[in-house]
């Protein structure tokens, strides 16, 4: 679906908590996320996110979460981090209804902007569940190259999702931002 409007784009306080927990609920867990293509329900049970960690990242240093806003409602969103020369791309979030019309490049592409403009990273970074065929080519469409490097999954610890499977693990991707247009 194509949106007619550019979102608004600007970084959460507290007061977006609340939002932002609802949004990434509902992009990947339960019914709500099977309705968009970044659903994780086949894999993961439990929640994506809860207050607290939505709160850790929002008041974190060095640290970005970015929202997207049409007609002041929240669309997407994404956590940004500035880890030394390298940006971090993480919980990333499209409203599943959305997902599909191009919301998701301009939500990426703003949070390498903040990276490469404002903290002179070098490079993005991110974790994507190896599983996730479909989002890995996704990111390797927009530049993302798959470093060969893997993260456990953090197996018992229900903040990242209860597993409904025992081979799950991240894969690191990454991009150089040295020469992208500003």
């Amino acid at each position: 679906m194509s949106e007619p409007t550019s979102p608004v784009f600007r970084a959460a306080g507290a007061a977006d908590i609340p939002a932002i927990v609802a949004l990434v609920e509902s992009a990947y867990r339960g019914d709500s996320g099977r309705r968009g293509w970044t659903t994780e329900s086949d894999l993961l049970d439990g929640r994506r996110t809860d207050a607290q960690a939505v709160g850790e990242l929002v008041s974190r240093p060095r640290s970005c979460v970015l929202l997207a806003e049409r007609d002041g409602r929240l669309i997407a969103s994404a956590h940004v981090e500035r880890q030394g020369e390298s940006g971090y791309f993480g919980m990333f979030a499209v409203d599943p209804d959305r997902q599909g019309g191009g919301l998701g490049k301009a939500v990426l592409a703003e949070a390498e902007r903040i990276a490469r403009e404002q903290w002179q990273c070098r490079a993005m970074r991110m974790t994507v569940i190896e599983q996730r065929a479909e989002l890995i080519a996704w990111y390797e469409r927009r530049g993302y190259r798959r470093s060969g490097e893997y993260q456990p999954f953090p197996y018992g610890d229900e903040r990242f999702g209860i597993p409904r499977r025992d081979d799950l693990r991240f894969e690191v991707l990454v991009k150089d931002l040295v020469g992208q247009p500003a």
